[in-house]
C-alpha cells in the first residue's frame, strides 16, 4: 500500500429543496386553501476517525465528496425527503486543514471523533408558511438555499510515543527493526527510507509506538533531499531520539546539523524531551567509543547514550530511557487535560 499523507478534497454540502405552490383543489372542498409543503434540507459533509487507517491513500483516488440535495415539497403539505449526508473516513491523527494550508478547522485524534465540514442548505418554505388572515391565498415559495463548496487539505501526522531523528543511513530502520516487529528497508545507501513506518516497541512489560521517519539533511527546511514534511509524524510525538553515526567522520557536524532542522521547522519539536544515542558502537573499539562519547556531550550538554542496532549492545538500556520519558509526558499531558475547565 502507497503510503499518502497530505491530500487535497473538494467537498459540498447539498442545498436545500425548494418550497411548494399548491392548492387544495378537491370537489366537494369549498375553501381549500394554499397547501404547498417546505423543500428538504440538503445534506451534511462531515469527517470521522475510524480505526483501521493509516494512510490517506482513498484519497488519491477520489477527491470529490458531494452530499445530495433536498428535495421539493410537493402538494397536500408534503415536505421534501433530505439530503444524504456524506462522511470523509479518515484516520486517527489526521488534521483538516482550509485552503490556506495552514488554518487548521479540525485535529482528529481520537476514535470515533466527528466533525461538521460543511452545512447543508435549509429547504424552502411552501406557500403553506405564508398564509395570514389578510393573505389566505399566497403566491409564493422560498427556494432552498444554497449549499457550502470549500476545498480543504487532509494531512496525516501519525500518533506515535517516540519519533526517531538522524541522518540517512544513521541506523534509524535497523534501530526499528531490531526493537520491533516492523520490518522497514533497510540498505546501505541514503534515503533507504521514504516514508514514515511505525513499530510498538516492548520492555519490562511496556509497550510504545516507535515512529521512523526518512533522514533528514541540511537545509531540508528549505526543500533539499525529502524536505521536512516528514515531521509532522513526529510532532505529536512524548519523546524523541536522536541517532547519531559513530563511524561517520563529522561526528559533531552531523548532530548539529539535526538540531538546526528541527529548530527551523518550529512547532515546539526542539523542546521535546530527547535522547542522544550514539549509534553504530559495534564498529568502535573502547578508546574510540570514550573518546566519541566524550566529544558529543561536549556538544550536546548532556549525557550520551551508547548503542548498536546490529548487535544489540545497549538498545534495552536506551528503550527504558525512552520509556520513562514517554510515561513522564503523558501524564503531564492528561494532568493538564483534566485541570483545564469545562467548556460548552
Amino acid at each position: 500500500m502507497k503510503f499518502l499523507d497530505l491530500c487535497k478534497v473538494y467537498i459540498r454540502s447539498g442545498s436545500g429543496g425548494n418550497g411548494c405552490i399548491s392548492f387544495r383543489r378537491e370537489k366537494y372542498i369549498e375553501f381549500g386553501g394554499p397547501d404547498g409543503g417546505d423543500g428538504g434540507g440538503g445534506g451534511d459533509v462531515w469527517a470521522e476517525a475510524v480505526d483501521g487507517l493509516n494512510t490517506l491513500i482513498d484519497f488519491r483516488y477520489q477527491q470529490h465528496f458531494f452530499a445530495d440535495n433536498g428535495r421539493a415539497g410537493a402538494g397536500r403539505q408534503r415536505t421534501g425527503a433530505d439530503g444524504d449526508d456524506i462522511v470523509l473516513r479518515v484516520p486517527v491523527g489526521t488534521e483538516i486543514l482550509d485552503e490556506d494550508e495552514e488554518t487548521v478547522i479540525a485535529d482528529m485524534t481520537e476514535l470515533g471523533q466527528r466533525v461538521l465540514l460543511a452545512k447543508g442548505g435549509n429547504g424552502g418554505w411552501g406557500n403553506l408558511r405564508f398564509k395570514t388572515s389578510t393573505n389566505q391565498a399566497p403566491r409564493r415559495s422560498n427556494p432552498g438555499q444554497e449549499g457550502v463548496e470549500r476545498t480543504i487539505w487532509l494531512r496525516l501526522k501519525l500518533i506515535a510515543d517516540v519519533g526517531l531523528l538522524g541522518l540517512p543511513n544513521a541506523g534509524k530502520s535497523t534501530f526499528l527493526a531490531a526493537t520491533s516487529n516492523a520490518r522497514p528497508k533497510v540498505a546501505d545507501y541514503p534515503f533507504t527510507t521514504l516514508h514514515p513506518n511505525l513499530g510498538v516497541v516492548g520492555v519490562d512489560d511496556a509497550e510504545f509506538v516507535v515512529a521512523d521517519i526518512p533522514g533528514l539533511i541540511e537545509g531540508a527546511h528549505e526543500g533539499r533531499g525529502l524536505g521536512d514534511l516528514f515531521l509532522g509524524h513526529v510532532e505529536r510525538c512524548a519523546a524523541l531520539l536522536h541517532l547519531v553515526d559513530g563511524t561517520s567522520g563529522t561526528l559533531l557536524e552531523d548532530y548539529q546539523t539535526i538540531i538546526d532542522e528541527i529548530e527551523a521547522y518550529g512547532e515546539g519539536l526542539a523542546d521535546k524531551p530527547r535522547i542522544t544515542a550514539l549509534n553504530k558502537i559495534d564498529a568502535l573499539d573502547d578508546e574510540e567509543r570514550a573518546f566519541l562519547k566524550e566529544e558529543l556531550e561536549s556538544k550536546t550538554g548532556h549525557p550520551v547514550m551508547l548503542m548498536s542496532g546490529v548487535s544489540k549492545e545497549g538498545l534495552t538500556e536506551v528503550l527504558r530511557a525512552l520509556r520513562k520519558h514517554v510515561k513522564i509526558t503523558r501524564t503531564r499531558e492528561q494532568a493538564t487535560e483534566e485541570a483545564e475547565p469545562w467548556q460548552p
